[in-house]
């Protein structure tokens, strides 16, 4: 299997990223004649940037390393749709709340788990900036805490909405954000954890090596395979099912929403496993190492993000909106219900019980017979009130 990994897989991943190749290309021709490291390059050789630069932003402005600037403008607009995205979301609830009071319980648990996840997808765009920038003390915690806690509540969003399409009682009304905010709690202790460990117990600096990296990643990474596992089943399901009802329509969204999220996992799933399997071992047998580490996790934050927004986020959005406006009740029609009658002559026509078989009249069925007698309480007086 090494062997096949060695001569297959790492040739097809170095394809993947081989316009890394032209887009680094200054961090691999380095001046011999230069006595310091890259980390601390004077910004008057970097070309785009100001002369009073701090050398760790050189990435942001650097016209030779141009990954720094295509992934600056790819991770802005990312962030703006989400924060775009989340504030259109929150005034439409607010105005669907204050016109219906029906709405606060329908759409408050939807808009509240949407809300989560995009302010998620917002952070993973902003969190990006962390790994443009050269790995300082001071960016280390914030790489080490952000990167798995963002990522562990987009896909918590995710796998708390596979629940609620899956009809589990835990998710219904609120428990959907209430699941999702439960699954991420438990990444912030272990994220907090690792950061009171080393910093503060050990009193060691921030620092960490790349497998030990990818390790911290193992509970969002089960986050993400459970979500994968469960929108397959819910694609088999809304394949194999179908609906007879008269809510045709609700049944092809549900079976909209499920193949999105399928996909959506799908295609995050294949990120993940690209760039950890870059940066444990791909950059190492190419030698690429460590000049290709923060494009690697760069590239991998924006492509997950974008994938994120657009398979999840804006899909959602739109079949909230679209199944609010279809779920309001249509005002009752009540013509040609006036004269049910109008149309039917024999209904018109006026009817003296003989039509029915068990009906008789009580003149015909006093005759020849006796009257039948009365049955009378024993503590009932003879005398009427009126004679009283």
């Amino acid at each position: 299997m090494a062997f096949l990994s060695k001569k297959y897989l790492f040739p097809l991943l170095s394809l993947l990223y081989a316009p890394l190749t032209c887009l680094c290309q200054s961090t691999n021709n380095t001046s011999t004649d230069q006595t310091t490291s890259s980390n601390t390059t004077s910004p008057r050789s970097v070309r785009g940037c100001g002369s009073g630069l701090n050398p760790i932003y050189r990435f942001l402005c650097d016209r030779r390393a141009a990954w720094g600037i295509v992934l600056e403008t790819l991770t802005t607009a990312g962030f703006i749709v989400s924060i775009v995205l989340f504030l259109a979301l929150i005034i439409w609830s607010l105005s669907i709340c204050c016109s219906s009071r029906y709405a606060r319980s329908s759409i408050g648990s939807a808009v509240a788990s949407m809300s989560m996840f995009l302010l998620a997808t917002a952070g993973i765009f902003g969190i990006t900036f962390a790994f443009i920038i050269t790995l300082t003390p001071q960016t280390c915690p914030t790489r080490i805490f952000l990167f798995p806690v963002l990522f562990a509540l987009a896909f918590s969003c995710l796998l708390a909405r596979c629940l609620a399409l899956l009809g589990f009682a835990a998710t219904r009304g609120w428990g959907e954000p209430a699941v999702a905010l439960g699954l991420f709690t438990v990444q912030i202790i272990i994220s907090t954890q690792w950061l009171i460990i080393v910093l503060v117990r050990d009193e060691k600096p921030c620092e960490y090596s790349q497998p030990e990296f990818a390790m911290m990643q193992i509970y969002v990474l089960c986050l993400l395979a459970t979500g994968l596992f469960l929108s397959l089943h819910i694609m088999c399901r809304a394949c194999c099912t179908y609906s007879y009802s008269y809510t045709g329509a609700t049944h092809s969204q549900w079976r909209a929403q499920a193949a999105l999220l399928f996909f959506t996992l799908l295609l995050s799933a294949c990120i993940w496993v690209v760039w950890i399997t870059m940066l444990t071992r791909g950059n190492v047998e190419l030698g690429r190492r460590p000049r290709w580490d923060d494009p690697v996790l760069s590239i991998a934050l924006v492509a997950n993000g974008w994938v994120l927004l657009m398979g999840h986020g804006l899909s959602q959005v739109t079949f909230l909106c679209r199944g609010e406006a279809m779920s309001k009740d249509l005002p009752l029609s009540f013509a040609g219900w006036t004269r049910p009658n109008a149309d039917s002559p024999e209904l018109s026509s006026q009817k003296e019980g003989k039509e029915n078989g068990s009906f008789e009249n009580e003149a015909e069925t006093g005759r020849g017979r006796r009257p039948a007698p009365k049955l009378q309480s024993p503590y009932e007086s003879e005398f009427s009130m009126t004679e009283l």
